[in-house]
């Protein structure tokens, strides 16, 4: 397996790991966002299910870290593979905020330098 194999395998499961945070994050906070509602059209106390409302919104900021981290370990590892002279540029949703103009137009794919954007990481 050569280093480009392992940048593309480990680019994949990169953006497998922030879809997940993602859809985790998501979810978690349609829960804490129904909570209220919930305890409300069952006519309880406000006081009811406090705790379950703070330790929602703990995994609220705790799936927000991590989420930061795995942004941090993508701008990490995107630097080493420069470094590294590593063809993948991307995985996943190609246009970041400092595109000026956007790069792919929120395509999802590989970019590498043999093909423009691919959803076949073999293209690479």
């Amino acid at each position: 397996m050569t280093r480009s194999d392992i940048g593309q395998a480990l680019a994949l499961r990169l953006y497998a790991a922030e879809s997940a945070i993602d859809a985790a994050l998501i979810q978690t906070a349609r829960l804490a966002a129904y909570l209220p509602e919930a305890r409300a059209e069952a006519y309880l106390s406000a006081v009811t299910g406090q705790k379950a409302f703070e330790d929602t919104a703990q995994s609220v900021l705790a799936l927000s870290e991590a989420r930061g981290h795995i942004v941090r370990t993508h701008g990490r590892l995107a630097a080493l593979a420069r470094a590294l002279g590593l063809d993948a540029l991307a995985v996943g949703p190609v246009d970041k905020p400092e595109d000026e103009p956007p790069i792919g137009g929120g395509t999802t794919g590989l970019i590498c330098s043999k093909t423009p954007v691919s959803r076949k990481p073999e293209a690479c």
